[in-house]
């Protein structure tokens, strides 16, 4: 088959590789569709941080170069031994984190905290291929939410956006402030607006707030009004309990820290930061901010809801214009996001494919 791998710092290629056999416990995917995000660009940039190169990697053994790829839908083609319930054909999306010791502590009920916790794609082989074997406890049948490939291969990052939501322990009715509506805070944005919240977002990009607008969003914050986010939000009436930091940056987190003084806000750190920050702690404690990380998600929760909520929609095209092959990926996928330059909120790969091709929407 063909493959996507990687074999280090900005060393990525498009190879010949072995079909995957299923292990126990596992399906083997055709891959229908595969995402690139913010994870991979870092590790093509300055890696391997993350992924599992060169290993023996302590939890799931892999060795040598990596196929990248946490994000994709694939239909059944293979089943190994123990598997029930997924026939060939079936489409299924892929929420790529599993636990390989189902007996630890935190992984009956923190699995994404449990020290064997481990994502396809970034500690194995992962989707940006022709196949790809998969623990099918992390699958999900899509096929009764009506979902076509392309939007159940959004299904992982919705699932992290959706876990990221909770974390701030959201109240229906409340009002929410989103900072950066790219890959993760789109999602965001429209799992919140879904719960019922008020959804203020602010970004620097004007095609960015535009689709965040038709996800549902009522308050748009641009480049003219970030500089003065309170008076803005005070302009629409709205007062943030709850504010979602998805942009890594250091402007992003004070903005949120400022902002969040108000009212003791609840403050989720969704981005990864590359640094440490530092904090006025003296000001989180007399203001009773309360600052949330989050991580990954879990399947057996997350991922449900996230692909309910893409059935909800249906059409995301907006969000993914585009499938590109295997050969584009590095060009028209890793390399632009690592230099902020990606026009999409989403690109997709179609390992199946000789040139791009407009994605489904229905």
């Amino acid at each position: 088959m063909r493959a996507v791998v990687y074999h280090g710092a900005r060393d990525l290629r498009v190879e010949e590789m072995p079909d995957p056999e299923p292990g126990a416990g596992e399906l083997l995917l055709q891959v229908h569709a595969a995402g690139v995000c913010g994870t991979d660009a870092a590790e093509w940039q300055h890696g391997p941080s993350i992924y599992a190169v060169p290993g023996p990697h302590p939890i799931t053994g892999h060795r040598g170069p990596l196929i990248p790829g946490h994000e994709l839908s694939g239909r059944v083609v293979a089943r190994g031994s123990g598997v029930l319930g997924f026939d060939d054909g079936t489409l299924v999306a892929c929420g790529a984190g599993y636990v390989t010791d189902p007996n630890e502590d935190l992984a009956r009920v923190r699995p994404n905290m449990a020290k064997s916790y481990a994502t396809v794609g970034l500690q194995r082989n992962g989707g940006l291929a022709h196949y790809v074997a998969v623990p099918a406890e992390c699958c999900l049948d899509v096929g009764p939410f009506g979902l076509n490939g392309d939007a159940a291969a959004l299904a992982q990052p919705m699932a992290i956006a959706v876990h990221s939501f909770h974390r701030g322990r959201p109240k229906p009715g409340e009002s929410a402030l989103v900072i950066g509506a790219g890959g993760i805070g789109a999602f965001l944005i429209y799992a919140a607006v879904a719960f019922g919240l008020r959804v203020a977002v602010a970004d620097l990009s004007t095609d960015r707030l535009e689709i965040a607008a038709s996800l549902g969003a009522d308050v748009l914050l641009g480049p003219d009004e970030i500089a003065n986010m309170e008076a803005q939000l005070a302009e629409h009436g709205l007062v943030v309990p709850l504010i979602y930091e998805v942009t890594g940056s250091e402007a992003g987190l004070r903005a949120s820290l400022r902002i969040g003084e108000a009212m003791g806000a609840r403050i989720v750190v969704v981005g990864l930061h590359d640094e440490p920050r530092a904090i006025d702690l003296r000001r989180v404690t007399l203001r009773e901010i309360e600052l949330l990380g989050t991580n990954a998600h879990v399947c057996g929760t997350d991922l449900p809801q996230a692909v309910r909520l893409l059935a909800r929609r249906g059409d995301w095209s907006d969000i993914a214009p585009q499938a590109f092959p295997l050969d584009d990926a590095l060009d028209e996928g890793i390399v632009p996001i690592a230099e902020r330059r990606s026009t999409r909120v989403k690109t997709l790969i179609d390992p199946w494919v000789s040139e791009p091709r407009a994605t489904l929407t229905e």
